[in-house]
C-alpha cells in the first residue's frame, strides 16, 4: 500500500451535514477498496487568493490514507463528479516523507516535537 494525501475544497456555503456526507462517501469508498484512512483533518473555511468558480472562500479538508492506486483513482473520480467539491488534489507521498512522519517523536499533548537549531552555543 502507498500513502496518499487528498486535499478537498468544498463549497463554503454547505451545511455541516452536506460536508460530512461528502467526506463519508470518500472514506467509505476508500475502505471498501481495502484502504485505511489514517486521519481526516478539517481546516475549516478559508478565503481564496482569487475567485474559483465565482466563489471567494471554501471549506478545506485533508484526508491521509494508505491505499492501493485503484482505490485512489476511484476516489479521485468520485470527487471530480461531486457538485459540492470545488477543487481536489490527490498526492502520493514519497516513502521518505512517510518514514519521517511516523518516526518523529511527539511532544506534550501529542503535538510533534519541534527541534530548534541555534547557532549560538
Amino acid at each position: 500500500m502507498r500513502h496518499y494525501e487528498v486535499m478537498v475544497i468544498l463549497d463554503a456555503g454547505l451545511e455541516e451535514e452536506s460536508i460530512r456526507a461528502v467526506l463519508d462517501r470518500a472514506t467509505q469508498l476508500l475502505t471498501q477498496h481495502g484502504a485505511t484512512v489514517n486521519k481526516v483533518d478539517r481546516w475549516g473555511k478559508r478565503r481564496f487568493a482569487y475567485e474559483v468558480r465565482h466563489r471567494s472562500e471554501g471549506y478545506y479538508v485533508v484526508l491521509d490514507a494508505a491505499a492501493e492506486p485503484g482505490a485512489v483513482a476511484e476516489v479521485n473520480r468520485m470527487l471530480g463528479l461531486a457538485d459540492e467539491v470545488i477543487r481536489h488534489k490527490v498526492i502520493r507521498l514519497p516513502e521518505k516523507a512517510v518514514v519521517l512522519r511516523t518516526s518523529r517523536p511527539s511532544g506534550p499533548e501529542g503535538e510533534p516535537a519541534v527541534a530548534i537549531e541555534n547557532g549560538a552555543s
